[in-house]
């Protein structure tokens, strides 16, 4: 997640650093941060341009702690002390969501019916393991056999455990995917093509 802010001090100061928090600025998300070097706009004045890192993987994260947070940024300075600046702007930390497809029969003939399966999974940061993901609205897309862009057919729910499935005509050759948009605890998501071949 990318991060810039612009510090302006008189004070020799030691480092900067942006922050997430929400409710009171005590209740902060732990991170780690790549600084770049100041970029001086004029004396007492740098610009940063910061990026950071969410593993849950490693860190002991909740799922509680996807959704909305507040961006702040603060300086240290030399001596001690520093300075906290609320900026108030809103980003969203989210969970990775995954999808699989599986379109069938392969090959078929024209005019016959294809069933387009798949799941919706999200991460959970407490098991560090994917798990189902139901009632998510997701986008079947469709790429005719020499093109380069998916087109949306049609809009499916998945089930209480995330599964997927519908049923099209063949028309023509192509390659079927499903697509999720995401929300404010969890990113989008698209599965891997499935070829089928129409006779």
């Amino acid at each position: 997640m990318p991060a810039f802010f612009r510090m302006a001090t008189t004070r020799k100061w030691k480092w900067p650093a942006v922050f997430l928090y929400r409710g009171g600025a005590g209740d902060r998300l732990w991170h780690a941060i790549e600084t770049g070097d100041c970029i001086k706009v004029r004396s007492g004045v740098c610009d940063f341009n910061e990026t950071m890192y969410f593993d849950p993987s490693v860190w002991d994260m909740r799922n509680s702690e996807a959704g909305a947070w507040k961006v702040g940024a603060e300086v240290y300075f030399e001596g001690g002390g520093g300075d906290t600046d609320d900026k108030g702007l809103t980003v969203h930390v989210k969970r990775n969501s995954r999808l699989t497809v599986n379109a069938s029969p392969e090959p078929v003939s024209k005019g016959r019916t294809i069933t387009v399966t798949g799941k919706v999974t999200r991460a959970n940061w407490e098991t560090r393991k994917y798990a189902s993901y139901g009632g998510r609205l997701v986008s079947l897309q469709f790429k005719p056999a020499g093109t380069a862009s998916y087109t949306t057919v049609k809009k499916v729910y998945a089930n209480g455990s995330g599964a997927l499935r519908t049923t099209v005509k063949a028309s023509k050759t192509g390659t079927w995917r499903w697509v999720y948009h995401g929300n404010t605890t969890t990113g989008p998501s698209t599965s891997s093509g499935d070829n089928v071949v129409v006779k």
